[in-house]
């Protein structure tokens, strides 16, 4: 599988027009016609980005190779001003210009020479028409000024018999009273057009195939039809694809890898730019709000009056950025509203989504929904306690709508409304259970589990719920136990799914949550029971959700099976099918575990930066979380220490749940052991010594695994065994365990066999080298099994073939530490008996562990290095010699603080989060010995100039 190069246009060429075949055969046709003597006008309309210019290129061109002399000019709209200038740039520059054309400039920067020139140019155009056909080409028609559309008009009829053929293009939908009234003029003078509507599906699907170099599947197909057809959006929107490097190329096919991130695409910003300011604000408002609106809404957001916005309403709707909907405004493209609001600041959109959520009538109307005039029985004085009660049923449901609608995009504001939603509830009511179910997940998704579960527990323990409404709630707290209570999740689950007379799509979640908390769990055999009937449930019930779940929890499956190929297959599959609205959080989280475990490392990081851009822009707290927690493994694994406990910092700064945190324990907290080994941290090797021991007496079995992986490690560290953890982890190793999480890592299996060895446990380590080989022998595609096989076998039989060869397998996988270990382990096997054949591999093995920033490790070989009579500067190849107390991150992170850049800024610029600037600047300034940032900016212009 590769994910670049995709193929570029070679030597500026442009790729094949697609899906144009009649309307070029019909420019071709009026060509052949020129050439017989029979001119007139061609008129190509279509929408902005349709390809009207692209066929005008290829009409140009198609002309040019039969011999016809073409004229081609185009409009700009900054150069409306000059008066025929379009079509004179086209007459009187190029290869072969119209003659006189000095005299012909003159004339037209006269005032009162129109006739003279009319004339002129006539005679020059019928004088050229004389040696042979012309085809004059004029773009862009809408921003031509006035004496340019009147001489199109005048020498179009003028020469309508001669040999000169008008191939004209404007944009529908743009155009200004002078054009339309040019363009009637000229239909009735017997004009002929060209349509360009929306391309079809095949050729979609064909210019798709030609940009990205390999027939897209059915999800790559999916995101190129948000082009609604249209090519110059389709073009932009596939160059985001594979700028973002989250569509892959695998025998091929070319496959999505990660959601689609949103991106302001360059066609949609001119468009913006050619808008008034008021226009543009009021689009730009439209967008950010992330639903239809009404104008009373964007009036208020705008600070304004519906009756201001008459004139920047009617540009957009004139200009087709937006359209009306009965009384509500909505965008034509979703795929523009989603560019415009990508180049819009996230504060801003946060700003005018929450304000747009909270922008509600007195009487609770959610933000845009129509409202009744008020009567005189609803004035306060004279409501009765009925009347009131009703009038609160009222507003709370149209809260719970309006949250309903901004839950996907904006679960702040959402959450807002569905708390008010709940007060306006009375306790008895018989909808509040179904309230308190809806607010639970955007409780937790905003940072509040611990509310959300209390208010879970507390309406299962008051009692008298009906099946569906209890179902509901345990549906809410399984969710959010998934993050926090692996063994919680699935009581939840199991309790809810057991209830009678539930719906089929809600008993399909519940047995889908079922099935992903025992897979977390690590109970692969229950599992395996419990899955056909889920599958059996979610089929039934048509339900994206859970099916998007179920596949997650397939490809576990397979996994554990040692089936890696179908374990990535069905992996990609749940993240394409809805893994936006899978129960199990943040989008591709199995995906980008999966990738990082087969030794694509980089590209694994590349799924989880979008997806943790895509949760901070909307304010998923819950899973932003999750997201930072997944990247410190994803950056352990890269080799990025540094990052990686920067990253676990800014895990650790969200709010965390007061008991079990199973997602931290096997993901945050193991690396964090992991970091605190290669770097001899000592003191935070002794705290995570402590977290592991309280994870080996967890309930869930996965929790009890990566305790006792991490204790196993720790106490080889200190210089001494632990048999007993050391045992547990042997035992898992013919279940192979499937989990995003698992201590059995490929990587981990040549440090187990070295671990075991160590305690004197070669069974032990005989165990690990065959499951390791069994592994890369099932799954023979994946170099990063094939190399940690060989490394574990080396390590077993102290074999340098074995042990060589490892390091050159990988060469070929994102594992640096690992590809540092073996290569420090061949050079140990080499320097007992061919010493300087030894040296190259210690001295890459160094290299890459101090760019790593492994100091243990880089100690260890210094001191092989050493006894192979061999000595190195101190300063290791990730640092600066300036710098020797920073790493290379703080370091990046010290200079742009000292340029006057703010935290957020850094983070920007860096493509990191603030958290993680924040981190390296503390350590920063501690090994520095500063206490401010003018003190750092002063010692940066110190250090960095020499002096």
């Amino acid at each position: 599988m590769t994910t670049w190069p995709f193929p570029e246009d070679a030597d500026g060429a442009c790729p094949p027009l697609r899906g144009r075949q009649a309307e070029l055969a019909f420019v071709e046709a009026r060509l052949d016609a020129l050439a017989r003597g029979e001119g007139g006008v061609v008129l190509v309309e279509g929408p902005a980005g349709s390809g009207k210019s692209r066929v005008l290129q290829e009409a140009s061109a198609s002309a040019r190779r039969r011999g016809t002399r073409v004229f081609h000019g185009g409009a700009d709209p900054e150069d409306q001003f000059v008066p025929l200038g379009p079509l004179l740039d086209g007459l009187l520059t190029g290869a072969a210009p119209l003659s006189d054309a000095a005299r012909l400039r003159d004339l037209a920067t006269v005032p009162g020479q129109r006739f003279w020139l009319l004339q002129e140019l006539g005679d020059r155009l019928r004088e050229a028409a004389r040696t042979g056909p012309l085809l004059i080409v004029l773009d862009d028609l809408q921003w031509c000024d006035e004496l340019t559309l009147l001489t199109l008009h005048t020498l179009a009829a003028r020469f309508a018999s001669d040999a000169i053929l008008w191939l004209v293009a404007v944009c529908r939908g743009s155009v200004p009273p002078r054009v339309r009234t040019t363009l009637d003029r000229i239909h009735r003078g017997g004009a002929r057009a060209v349509v360009l509507g929306p391309l079809g599906d095949r050729a979609v699907a064909r210019m798709t195939e030609d940009v990205l170099g390999a027939v897209p599947d059915r999800d790559v197909l999916r995101v190129a039809r948000r082009a609604e057809g249209v090519p110059l959006l389709l073009r932009e929107l596939l160059d985001v694809l594979r700028d973002e490097e989250v569509v892959a190329i695998d025998d091929g096919t070319a496959r999505l890898t990660a959601p689609l991130p949103a991106r302001p695409l360059p066609s949609v910003g001119r468009r913006l730019g050619l808008l008034s300011d008021a226009a543009r604000a009021l689009v730009e408002t439209a967008a950010a709000v992330d639903r239809p609106v009404t104008v009373s809404l964007l009036a208020e957001l705008l600070g304004s009056s519906p009756a201001a916005l008459i004139t920047p309403l009617r540009e957009a709707l004139d200009t087709e950025w937006l359209a009306e909907r009965g009384d509500r405004l909505e965008f034509r493209n979703e795929l523009v509203r989603e560019s415009v609001a990508a180049g819009l600041p996230l504060p801003v959109r946060r700003s005018l989504r929450g304000k747009a959520a909270r922008t509600l009538p007195r009487s609770g109307v959610a933000a845009g929904a129509p409202s009744k005039p008020p009567t005189a029985d609803a004035q306060p004085e004279n409501r009765t306690d009925a009347d009131k009660t009703d009038a609160d049923r009222t507003d709370a449901d149209r809260l719970r709508t309006a949250a309903a609608d901004l839950a996907a995009t904006a679960p702040g504001p959402a959450a807002e409304l569905a708390l008010r939603a709940l007060e306006l509830t009375a306790e008895e009511a018989p909808e509040r259970p179904r309230v308190i179910a809806e607010l639970i997940p955007l409780l937790w998704q905003t940072g509040q589990a611990a509310r959300a579960r209390q208010l879970g527990t507390s309406a299962l323990s008051t009692g008298g719920l009906g099946p569906r409404d209890e179902a509901w709630i345990r549906l809410g707290l399984a969710r959010l136990s998934t993050q926090y209570d692996f063994s919680e999740a699935v009581r939840q689950a199991r309790a809810g799914a057991a209830l009678p007379g539930l719906p089929e799509d809600l008993r399909a979640r519940l047995l889908s949550l079922l099935c992903l908390g025992l897979a977390l769990s690590g109970d692969d055999e229950a599992v395996e029971q419990a899955l056909p009937e889920a599958r059996e449930t979610a089929e039934a019930a048509g339900d994206r959700t859970a099916r998007a779940t179920l596949t997650v929890v397939a490809s576990a499956v397979r996994f554990r099976r040692m089936d890696w190929s179908e374990a990535l297959r069905l992996a990609d599959l749940a993240t394409a099918v809805g893994a936006a609205d899978s129960l199990w959080g943040p989008e591709g989280l199995w995906q980008s575990s999966l990738l990082n475990a087969a030794g694509r490392s980089e590209q694994a990081l590349a799924v989880a930066d979008a997806a943790l851009r895509q949760t901070r822009e909307q304010g998923r707290t819950a899973a932003t979380r999750m997201w930072r927690m997944y990247r410190t493994r994803l950056l352990l694994d890269a080799g990025r220490l540094t990052d990686a406990r920067a990253e676990a910092a800014a895990a650790a700064a969200a709010p965390e749940e007061p008991g079990p945190d199973h997602l931290a324990d096997v993901t945050l907290r193991y690396a964090l052991a992991r970091v605190a080994v290669h770097t001899n941290d000592q003191r935070a090797a002794r705290r995570h010594a402590a977290d592991a021991r309280r994870m080996r007496t967890d309930g869930a079995p996965l929790v009890r695994q990566v305790g006792a992986w991490a204790l196993a490690l720790l106490a080889d560290v200190d210089g001494r065994a632990d048999a007993a953890a050391l045992a547990d982890v042997v035992s898992a190793l013919d279940e192979e365990r499937a989990s995003q999480g698992s201590p059995l890592d490929p990587a981990d299996a040549p440090g187990l066999v070295r671990v075991a060895l160590r305690a004197g446990a070669h069974d032990a380590a005989s165990r690990a080298v065959g499951v390791a080989e069994r592994r890369a022998a099932l799954n023979p595609g994946v170099t990063l099994l094939a190399a940690t096989a060989a490394h574990a076998r080396g390590l077993l039989d102290n074999d340098l073939d074995h042990l060589v060869r490892a390091v050159r397998l990988y060469e070929d996988t994102s594992r640096p530490l690992a590809r540092a270990s073996a290569l420090e382990d061949a050079g140990r096997k080499l320097a007992a008996t061919r010493r300087p054949e030894a040296v190259p591999y210690l001295d890459r093995a160094l290299g890459l562990y101090a760019r790593a920033g492994a100091e243990r490790d880089v100690a260890r070989v210094r001191r092989r290095l050493r006894a192979a009579g061999v000595r190195r500067r101190p300063a290791p190849a990730g640092y600066v010699a300036r710098w020797p107390e920073l790493t290379a991150s703080e370091l990046g992170v010290a200079r742009l603080v000292a340029q006057g850049l703010t935290n957020r800024q850094v983070a920007e610029r860096l493509s990191v989060s603030p958290h993680t600037v924040s981190s390296h600047l503390r350590r920063a300034f501690t090994k520095l010995d500063l206490t401010s940032r003018a003190e750092l900016t002063r010692l940066v212009k110190t250090r960095d100039s020499g002096e």
